[in-house]
């Protein structure tokens, strides 16, 4: 089975991509040493030492119409989450300030609901045209599904990126959400590409999902051409529909973003929510392909501190 990981590592090396079946044979594997060390290779190959930290805001929480299975912000959930509406200009620039002090290299307001509209999304964007004129760290958006125009003016005032996550395999997410369409979510995926925007988009495993789910998950994104691809890990949350799911072992996540390297070599991989469910907050992942995480705290979870990621990530001969 060596032999298959070198074959597609090298066919990796020579500018192609792997498919279904390839990457379905890499998941069998059960010496995982060669799947995770082709893994870190690829990653030095194409993206070099370089970690990419990105940090986010819960600018607008809970009483979120939708119900996606795993989301705590639900109002279909009672999950006693804090609920507030949208932040301050001044706790915005507070949090963006401290996040570029501390080395940050990008910063991403996130709000709960279907889509910000009306008067909701004109305050976030005053909200942003004050980061852009008071932060020089890239700046990114979380703000759901919404219009080709609305994601054309967050361009225009200076986002660089916008986020949406596609969670999981078309077959299996109408068992995780009902009140929108994962066509949806890959229309608002293209517009934001129309509009010129960078694009990060991944999802969450261990929802019950199988395997072949995520890989065919990561090869929606290889198709979409993503460019950064966020895993997050389920941490279940007491009151939703994926309360008692079974944890995912350290292997299986590991093997998960190995395989997500191959078959998104140039892309970031980056850790998401979770990482406080896997071993010293990821550190093993850096090994096996990823290389960029969100840090400090995260929606409803929270995550490590700035300083502990960068001098993990210095620790482990990456640079950030």
């Amino acid at each position: 089975m060596d032999n298959l990981v070198l074959q597609l590592e090298k066919k990796i090396n020579e500018g192609k991509l792997i498919n279904l079946e390839e990457a379905l044979e890499l998941s069998k594997l059960s010496d995982l040493t060669c799947l995770f060390q082709a893994a870190d290779r690829i990653r030095n190959k194409f993206n070099e030492n370089k970690v990419d930290l990105c940090s986010i805001m819960n600018a607008k929480s809970g009483r979120c119409s939708e119900d996606c299975k795993y989301c705590a912000q639900s109002a279909n959930y009672h999950t006693d989450i804090q609920e507030y509406g949208l932040v301050s200009e001044k706790e915005a620039l507070a949090l963006a300030k401290e996040n570029e002090k501390c080395g940050v290299n990008r910063f991403s307001l996130v709000t709960s609901g279907r889509g910000l509209s009306g008067q909701e999304f004109e305050k976030a964007i005053k909200i942003y045209e004050l980061l852009r004129n008071e932060v020089k760290i890239d700046l990114c958006a979380s703000l759901g599904i919404i219009s080709y125009s609305q994601l054309l003016q967050l361009r225009n005032i200076g986002i660089t990126m916008y986020h949406h996550n596609l969670e999981t395999s078309r077959e299996y997410y109408k068992k995780i959400c009902t009140t929108h369409t994962y066509d949806q979510r890959i229309d608002t995926i293209n517009s934001a590409k129309k509009a010129d925007l960078k694009v990060c988009s991944g999802g969450i495993i261990g929802m019950g999902e199988t395997m072949e789910d995520r890989i065919k998950l990561a090869l929606e994104l290889q198709f979409l051409e993503i460019e950064s691809i966020p895993v997050n890990v389920l941490n279940p949350v007491k009151g939703t529909p994926l309360q008692n799911t079974e944890r995912l072992s350290q292997n299986e996540i590991l093997k998960t973003i190995a395989i997500f390297r191959f078959i998104n070599p140039k892309s970031y991989i980056r850790l998401a929510g979770g990482r406080n469910l896997i071993d010293g907050f990821g550190e093993n992942c850096f090994k096996v392909g990823a290389n960029a995480t969100i840090t400090g705290n995260y929606l409803t979870t929270s995550g490590n501190k700035i300083a502990d990621d960068i001098e993990m990530i210095k620790n482990i001969g990456l640079d950030v």
